[in-house]
């Protein structure tokens, strides 16, 4: 595990593990071993553990437990060397019918011919490192450099739900309609985000995932058979 590990109280109720500011799979790999020690540990007074780019926030109740106690766990955890080989699941296939309004700005940023985004786009498999900014909405990396492209200087007031878009190295998915400023480059029929679902957000943290390129009649197939049409 890092010993690049400092601690940060949010608010009297939350610990933030901080693992600095590398963002990459293996900080990923030890946010997510740290996390499973906590869960297998079941201590009680921990409320919820979520997972970041390079953190791990613990939200905890302060009459169970406290702070200092929860730095002394975590660091016990970290000398122990928890280093759990965790397997990778099978990549979700998200499909994406590339359409997005903003392929032509990533085309003249990028030098690149729209088909070689979307070939470019798909080749590559993604980590989810973390859920935010919208319920269900996967900041993921491990998209091909050439691609990066800044987000908008102006954000636009409603996305569509499905666009997915690029924003420098990441690529997401709008799982809601939402304002937001990341490039968008196409729409996927999927439902990231489900309320009636047992597991509402179709993905998690630590999640791979794949882009496959359809067509606009496979995308309005998809749509129509998953809202019932």
């Amino acid at each position: 595990m890092s010993k690049n590990v400092n601690y940060y109280p949010l608010g009297d109720a939350a610990l933030l593990i901080d693992f600095g500011e590398t963002i990459a799979p293996e900080i990923n790999m030890q946010i997510r071993q740290l996390t499973i020690g906590f869960i297998e540990r079941e201590i009680p007074g921990i409320l919820e553990a979520v997972p970041g780019y390079t953190t791990l926030t613990l939200h905890y109740n302060p009459l169970a437990i406290s702070y200092d106690r929860l730095v002394d766990l975590t660091n016990a955890i970290l000398e122990e060397g928890y280093n759990r080989e965790i397997a990778y699941l099978k990549p979700k296939v998200i499909p994406v019918w590339y359409n997005g309004p903003d392929l032509p700005v990533v085309s003249e940023h990028t030098g690149l011919r729209v088909e070689e985004i979307i070939e470019r786009h798909t080749d590559a498999e993604y980590l989810v490192y973390m859920i935010g900014f919208a319920p269900g909405f996967p900041y993921s990396g491990g998209m091909d450099k050439i691609l990066s492209t800044p987000r908008r200087s102006t954000p636009r007031l409603k996305i569509p739900a499905g666009s997915v878009g690029i924003a420098g190295e990441q690529t997401g998915v709008y799982p809601m309609e939402t304002p937001g400023g990341w490039q968008l480059i196409g729409q996927t029929p999927i439902a990231l985000f489900d309320i009636q679902r047992e597991q509402p957000s179709l993905l998690m943290a630590g999640d791979r995932v794949k882009f496959a390129a359809i067509t606009e009649e496979e995308f309005k197939y998809f749509k129509s058979h998953r809202d019932g049409d």
